[in-house]
C-alpha cells in the first residue's frame, strides 16, 4: 500500500502544479482564505491606507505650514484608498475574469 499512497500524493501535487486542483488552505497570494483571515486582511487594508494618508498629510502640513488643509485632504485620500482596497478584496466579478 505504500507505493499507492506515494503515487496518490505525487498525483495530487502534479495536479496542483498544473492548475487542475486548487491548493487547500491558502489562495494564490499565499494569504489565508478563511473568514478570520479575510476579515483581518480587510481591517489591515483600511487602517494602513488611513495611517499612510494621515502621516503624509501631517508631514506635508508641517513642512509647508498649511495646517490643517493637506492633513484633511490626505485623510480623505487615505480613507478612499482603504475603502477601494476592501472593495477589490470582495469584488465578486474578480473570480470570473480568469
Amino acid at each position: 500500500m505504500d507505493e499507492r499512497d506515494g503515487f496518490e500524493r505525487r498525483l495530487r501535487e502534479a495536479r496542483t502544479r498544473q492548475g487542475l486542483d486548487k491548493p487547500t488552505g491558502n489562495d494564490r497570494a499565499g494569504l489565508p482564505t478563511g473568514p478570520w483571515g479575510i476579515g483581518f486582511r480587510a481591517g489591515v487594508e483600511v487602517v494602513s491606507a488611513l495611517v499612510v494618508g494621515i502621516l503624509i498629510g501631517y508631514l506635508l502640513d508641517r513642512w509647508l505650514g498649511t495646517w490643517p488643509w493637506l492633513f484633511l485632504l490626505f485623510f480623505l485620500a487615505g480613507s478612499a484608498a482603504g475603502v477601494l482596497n476592501v472593495y477589490r478584496l470582495f469584488d465578486p466579478r474578480r473570480g470570473r475574469r480568469s
